[in-house]
């Protein structure tokens, strides 16, 4: 038996003809990510006619004042939760006026880990026009590795939200 594997270049090609097919637009917000599930979509040319851009909110600042999202969630949930993952959502869709939006954001490593919050726990939301998702995912490996295994999920994510809303 062969086994087929997608890759993330086939993930956000599909993500694109979706998007395009319902004439609806995109936007981001990062944080653990860096601006690398960004940067994995436009490094496909033509993307400017759905992918409206992004905010990389790594500190806390960033996201209270660009992303709007409140202190009182900072302090009582932290930037690693999923209370924050949608107020980061919510505030790159309102930021730049898109149809959907996903955010990342957790810890990467290999420090600032907790008990409560290790290594490699990551939350990811999306809003959209009748959708509004949050995860929570544990991955291992390296920084990088877990970094990129958060680009994948959120992609695989948005992908199925945007199944889910067909119609």
């Amino acid at each position: 038996m062969q086994r087929f594997l997608v890759t993330r270049t086939q993930t956000i090609e599909k993500l694109i003809s979706l998007f395009r097919s319902k004439k609806q637009t995109l936007s981001l917000a990062e944080s653990c990510t860096g601006g690398l599930c960004s940067a994995q979509i436009v490094a496909l040319p033509g993307v400017s006619d759905i992918f409206l851009g992004s905010v990389v909110s790594y500190s806390d600042s960033a996201k209270k004042n660009l992303l709007h999202v409140s202190a009182a969630d900072l302090n009582q949930f932290g930037a690693v939760s999923e209370t924050v993952a949608l107020a980061m959502s919510g505030g790159a869709q309102k930021a730049f006026a898109s149809d959907w939006s996903l955010s990342i954001t957790g810890i990467a490593g290999p420090g600032g880990g907790t008990s409560d919050k290790p290594v490699g726990t990551v939350c990811f939301a999306v809003h959209g026009p009748k959708t509004e998702m949050v995860f929570t995912k544990k991955f291992t490996g390296t920084r990088q590795q877990i970094q990129s295994q958060s680009v994948d999920f959120a992609l695989s994510v948005l992908q199925e939200s945007l199944d889910n809303e067909r119609g």
